[in-house]
């Protein structure tokens, strides 16, 4: 039994746990402003809210229905467009659409409003920057998008009046930007809380699923039935600490939880600017890091950039468990080390106790939000402007994520320069083995791969001569 809030009603269903939300919403609530768009958690149409209790406080973030299974979302709170509606009139973040003439067809708008009103709702202070990405997974055919940059700007003045954290849901309640029903809504979530999840080992199971993100975009029919166990919802594969120096991440950690981490931020100078390269903010909020490596995809980010940081998995079945390198971890194209009875249960990295550098690089058709034709990351340990060592990572040139041995080793105990960075990418390039598909050619990513490797050292050594490295065919 499956049991949430789903607006102001608590529901309770024996509908099969890989059920999408969005098919529940609509057929089985009947609730049809929740719009199905793509089924590939692109276009936005079908957001929603997803509210939890998580530190002792009420938190919501927004997630594509169409990707999201019910187990996911067990206990939580959900919130459609109509759920945010008013007795009366229309709420500020629909007024403010509504002036600024944000919307035509309509069919994008309530994705739109919810995704707004999800910054409403975000304790972080109001900015402008914090408005547009909240919407960054929406997308709108018809106006250009300035209404809707107008718009944003109107809801973000009067959020910038809003208090102290504890004050917020009177200030949004008070100004009908939600409804009342929302200020007893945690301590409705913390009543319909279960005592404990259990923990990890007890967990047996022949399907796991994470965010389900690229899953249910491949074969969504065959996910509503399988026997699955929900790596999101799971508290005993949470978290995010650091012992020693060496990183620890639970399997169900989400790119938006590393992205909020001071652990890992710490630990990965950069990474919120390359997460922005991933997905969209409803991705991020439900793409699990361990999903990535289990879907072993040749052009994963994540799994491109814990290669370079050179990460070890964990991997359990019942009370047993094993570490696997990662870049052992691919065996060939969609196929992994792991038996068909162990999952992923943490990710471990070492912290370098010298001065490093981390950099990710991507080129896709779309310069953010879409699928790597390449993908590539960098990590640069240096002492004395010496180079201690170096780990290199590519995807989308070969069947699986590429660990590239030969180029990084060439950095090892080298002082930087131009002539390096042209040695590495002619080793580079003669190590990966791409194949010509729809996003480009064997040459061309052999090619891309170069410039990506090139655009690595402009960024993390500014005194080389960016001159002479563009010179390097």
């Amino acid at each position: 039994m499956i049991q949430f809030i789903l607006n102001n009603e608590t529901v309770s269903t024996n509908a099969p746990p890989g059920t999408l939300l969005i098919d529940f919403i609509r057929y089985q609530s009947r609730l049809t402003g929740t719009k199905i768009g793509c089924r590939e958690g692109d276009c936005g149409a079908c957001t929603v809210l997803a509210g939890t209790v998580q530190n002792g406080a009420l938190q919501y973030s927004s997630l594509t229905s169409c990707l999201t299974p019910l187990g996911n979302i067990d206990q939580q709170h959900i919130v459609t467009v109509e759920g945010l509606n008013p007795a009366t009139g229309l709420t500020p973040v629909q007024q403010a659409m509504a002036d600024e003439s944000a919307t035509q067809c309509g069919f994008c708008t309530p994705g739109f409003v919810v995704s707004m009103t999800g910054f409403c709702l975000s304790t972080k202070p109001a900015s402008y920057e914090a408005a547009v990405a909240a919407v960054d997974g929406n997308i709108c055919r018809c106006t250009g998008y300035k209404s809707i940059e107008r718009s944003l700007k109107t809801v973000v003045a009067v959020m910038q009046q809003k208090p102290a954290d504890k004050k917020l849901f009177d200030f949004l309640t008070a100004n009908e930007i939600i409804p009342a029903y929302f200020k007893n809504m945690e301590q409705r979530l913390t009543q319909l809380a279960s005592a404990t999840n259990g923990s990890a080992k007890d967990l047996v199971v022949s399907t796991w699923l994470g965010g389900g993100t690229d899953l249910y975009v491949q074969q969504h029919e065959k996910m509503v039935h399988s026997d699955i166990n929900f790596l999101l919802n799971n508290g005993s594969l949470k978290g995010i600490r650091q012992e020693g120096r060496q990183c620890i991440i639970g399997a169900s950690a989400t790119v938006t939880e590393l992205m909020e981490s001071g652990v890992f931020q710490a630990a990965v100078p950069g990474f919120n600017n390359f997460a922005k390269l991933v997905s969209s903010t409803p991705i991020r909020n439900i793409a699990t890091l361990a999903g990535n490596f289990s879907n072993a995809s040749p052009i994963g980010d994540l799994t491109v950039l814990f290669l370079a940081l050179d990460a070890v998995l964990q991997l359990r079945s019942g009370d047993n468990t094993r570490q696997v390198n990662l870049r052992d971890f691919f065996l060939a194209y969609k196929k992994t080390a792991a038996t068909k009875e162990e999952f992923i249960e943490k990710i471990l990295f070492d912290i370098p106790a010298r001065q490093y550098f981390i950099n990710f690089e991507k080129v896709s058709k779309r310069r953010n939000l879409d699928i790597a034709t390449v993908n590539t990351a960098i990590k640069i340990e240096m002492e004395n402007d010496v180079i201690k060592s170096a780990t290199l990572s590519a995807g989308g040139v070969a069947p699986v994520p590429f660990f590239l041995q030969n180029a990084a080793v060439l950095l090892k105990g080298k002082r930087m320069g131009e002539s390096l960075v042209e040695e590495v990418i002619n080793a580079a390039r003669n190590e990966v083995r791409p194949i010509s598909d729809a996003r480009g050619t064997a040459d061309y990513k052999r090619q891309l791969l170069g410039q990506l490797i090139k655009a690595h050292f402009i960024v993390l050594f500014p005194a080389l001569d960016v001159k002479q490295l563009l010179r390097i065919a």
